[in-house]
């Protein structure tokens, strides 16, 4: 390889060079500033052969590895770890600048630090990926200076690699670890009270405030002499799907990331808490047509398979066919389930178009259509009108916001569950929705 092509002129060079052209300059009216320019000028470019030889002087000057996990999540701050080894006696500045997926679109990544000599240093950065797919990593480059910093020597280190991003495994975690712990209502997860009764008794227990007054056992708080109830256990194995709309409704985008893959990791959410329910959990994608259909299960490796479906979920600029998505519902689940379903409706329109199959769909099962709030048309709302148009276009917000109300209102009337959320919120909205039909016994 042609060394000249990993040696920079670093910023200090050029520094140094500017002023001696300045003296050059100054030469011109005071005769003596020409010696000194040239004496200077000999005194840079020493300085600068020197650097390079000790740049130079040693083959392999650093090691660098990349360490990512073996699948990213999307939507979340991930962690990558670069380590770097120095394989000289000498203390070294250095610029670490990653090849990263052209995905996130970053031009101007760059770690500046310093390396003793001997010593391995670890550098962390985190990526937000707002797509799903392969992300593709480059070669490690590392520029070293020596403690002078007027030339850099460019390391190049081949370290390729390609990094599936999947949907959100580390929000559904958390949700997860926030759903089963004591502290899952500061994160807005509610735990909802049992309305009636379910039919496996789990254990006799001590009476707290809140607790069925018709559960007390009278014959063991006679006993214990203190109040006594009996707690059942949640019904099991109740089959629930995801049902997630891939039409053009659903390519809007929201701080970077689309509505579909928003839903998509909601679904992984729901999947995760539900399995860890007991429950049997599905799924089924549409637009057009019925795209992916998982039944409802809980078998081991149940989970892995909807997410390796929902990793491969791609939008379809189509409107959906709520027809087809009716006729494969009843051709693919055979019992009462509980529904998510993963749309969008902008006006009142487009509900009334598609308001007899709901319909039809809440007479078979129990069904919750989930759409989203519009932020950006909140914020038009909100904004201090200072001109004519200002006020018309504040006007048309709060009408549009109010259309998305009425939806949710009239889905509601004929008893269909609803879920009107920002995007953002999805996750623990859904969450909170399940677990209150989970309480509630309406499944």
């Amino acid at each position: 390889m042609n060394p000249f092509k990993n040696i920079y002129l670093n910023r200090r060079f050029f520094l140094l060079l500017g002023v001696i052209i300045l003296c050059f300059c100054f030469s011109f009216i005071i005769e003596k500033m020409f010696v000194i320019s040239i004496l200077l000028c000999f005194i840079l470019f020493g300085f600068v052969i020197l650097d390079l030889f000790g740049l130079f002087a040693k083959n392999e000057l650093m090691r660098a590895l990349r360490k990512t996990s073996k699948l990213l999540s999307l939507n979340d701050d991930n962690i990558i770890e670069i380590e770097i080894q120095n394989l000289s006696q000498t203390k070294w500045y250095i610029d670490i600048i990653d090849e990263l997926p052209e995905q996130l679109q970053i031009r101007n990544f760059k770690i500046k630090t310093a390396i003793h000599g001997q010593e391995n240093i670890s550098n962390f950065y985190n990526i937000k990926p707002k797509v799903r797919g392969e992300y593709h990593f480059g070669a490690i480059n590392i520029m070293v200076m020596s403690y002078l910093q007027l030339v850099k020597r460019r390391i190049r280190i081949n370290a390729n690699q390609m990094v599936p991003v999947y949907p959100s495994i580390i929000q559904m975690k958390k949700l997860e670890l926030y759903t089963f712990s004591q502290i899952s209502k500061a994160y807005g997860i509610k735990k909802m009270r049992r309305i009636g009764l379910s039919y496996e008794f789990e254990q006799i227990k001590n009476y707290v405030r809140g607790d069925d007054i018709r559960q007390i056992n009278w014959k063991s708080s006679a006993r214990n002499q203190q109040l006594m109830v009996n707690q059942f256990e949640d019904e099991k194995s109740q089959p629930i799907y995801n049902i997630i709309d891939k039409s053009r409704v659903m390519l809007m985008p929201f701080n970077g990331l689309s509505l579909m893959d928003y839903a998509i990791n909601a679904s992984l959410v729901i999947s995760n808490v539900a399995l860890k329910k007991q429950d049997k959990i599905g799924l089924i994608t549409y637009s057009d047509m019925i795209g992916s259909a998982i039944r409802a299960d809980r078998k081991h490796g149940q989970l892995n398979a909807i997410l390796q479906t929902l990793y491969n979920q791609n939008e379809r600029d189509f409107e959906a066919n709520y027809e087809h998505l009716y006729y494969g519902i009843t051709r693919i689940i055979k019992t009462r389930s509980l529904i998510f379903l993963y749309s969008n409706f902008e006006s009142m329109y487009s509900l009334i178009r598609v308001l007899p199959i709901l319909r039809n769909i809440n007479k078979l099962h129990l069904l919750v259509v989930i759409f989203f709030q519009n932020e950006a048309i909140k914020n038009l709302s909100e904004m201090d009108a200072t001109d004519l148009k200002e006020v018309y276009t504040q006007i048309l917000a709060e009408q549009a916001l109010n259309e998305k109300i009425a939806i949710a209102n009239e889905l509601n009337n004929i008893g269909i569950q609803t879920i009107l959320t920002k995007p953002e919120d999805l996750n623990i909205n859904t969450l909170n929705k399940y677990l209150e039909i989970k309480s509630r016994g309406l499944i």
